[in-house]
């Protein structure tokens, strides 16, 4: 009997037809108030892109019923990324053909069986690169072949025909005014949150007593929902002179959001240091303040970086709500696309802080694999 031996990319293989069988590609709408009508992937794209996604998809499967091996591995890891660039190619062909013959208003918006096999494909990737146990460059090297395709099929239009490509192309100046805005707010939160979190963790290292009281501060915080904080810090700004919208108080947030994961793994960084290492730190004469540079801040840099992580993701993402009290950022087509009901107007402000997000946490995690083969 024949066993399956990555049960994770079956499941994933599964997923994808199932999607495929039962949920449209894409969806076309004759203009922006009336829903979208799914269509199925074979009779958005033809024969071959389906028949290519199919072969992939067949392939993928017998790689589950294969003895993995270093070699099967790579070729599991080229076929996802073929299937994601394949998918999106198909995509962007099925928006070309309904948009030529249909209205000059038409919407052409992606579909689930598009966003399943698109995540199905990524996960794959990225199963496969795990299971390799890649070490840094490769998962560098992987990122930017996929990134490469992507912008390659992007420069040739073949994403023009999308409506949220429509939506960007209308809104291209803004766009990249409110990216920039996006991470101007997310660095200005992360810096002073750093800047306070770093010194209260290690002073509730230094004095334990102080860290129940600390941290049922700053666990408080966290159970206040975003827009809700945004609302209470309006009246304490406008007592101190601060508008009650705007950056300022959208800064004030997100710093307050920030805060518990940096003292949290500041804490944990510090006290995951062995014990015998900053005594034989002492034996050999070091000061305090050397042990604390030279032995507890290079040990602890690993969980710091984790922290530090989840904050930078964390931020991103609530740095979208904060376009609510007038702050700027993605989350400004966010909200103009749900009161629209603009699908891909939404989209057009939420992937790209997806993608940052992504961004972040991938470079943070391959500095850390980088940190800890040099150790």
């Amino acid at each position: 009997m024949i066993g399956i031996r990555n049960q994770v990319l079956f499941t994933l293989v599964v997923a994808a037809a199932a999607a495929v069988a039962t949920s449209g590609f894409v969806g076309f709408a004759p203009n922006r108030l009336v829903s979208g009508k799914p269509i199925a992937l074979w009779e958005a794209v033809g024969g071959h892109f389906t028949a290519g996604i199919a072969l992939i998809g067949a392939m993928l499967l017998v790689a589950c019923l294969v003895r993995p091996s270093r070699l099967l591995l790579y070729s599991e890891g080229g076929m996802a990324a073929a299937l994601l660039l394949l998918v999106l190619a198909a995509a962007g062909q099925a928006a070309s053909a309904l948009a030529a013959g249909g209205r000059p208003g038409a919407r052409i918006s992606l579909g689930a069986a598009f966003w399943v096999l698109a995540a199905c494909a990524v996960l794959a990737a990225v199963d496969a690169l795990q299971r390799f146990g890649a070490g840094p460059a490769v998962r560098v090297l992987a990122v930017a072949t996929i990134g490469a395709g992507v912008l390659w099929l992007a420069a040739a239009g073949t994403f023009d025909a999308l409506s949220i490509a429509r939506e960007y192309a209308t809104r291209r100046q803004l766009f990249a005014a409110a990216v920039l805005r996006h991470m101007a707010l997310v660095a200005w939160s992360v810096g002073p949150a750093i800047a306070i979190g770093f010194p209260l963790g290690v002073a509730a290292v230094r004095n334990p007593r102080s860290q129940g009281a600390l941290f049922a501060i700053l666990n408080l915080l966290q159970t206040i929902p975003s827009i809700a904080l945004f609302g209470l810090l309006i009246v304490p700004l406008a007592a101190l002179g601060v508008g009650g919208i705007g950056v300022a108080p959208a800064i004030v947030a997100l710093v307050l959001y920030a805060l518990l994961p940096v003292v949290r793994n500041t804490v944990a960084g510090l006290s995951g240091v062995d014990a015998a290492v900053i005594e034989a730190a002492r034996g050999m004469g070091l000061t305090a303040g050397q042990i604390f540079r030279q032995i507890e801040l290079p040990l602890a840099l690993p969980v710091f970086l984790a922290g530090l992580r989840i904050v930078l993701v964390q931020a991103i993402g609530l740095a979208v709500v904060a376009a609510l009290i007038g702050a700027g950022g993605l989350g400004t087509f966010v909200f103009e696309g749900l009161g629209q009901y603009a699908v891909d107007l939404v989209l057009l402000g939420a992937l790209p802080a997806i993608l940052l997000a992504l961004a972040a946490d991938f470079a943070l995690q391959t500095l850390s694999a980088v940190l800890r083969r040099l150790r």
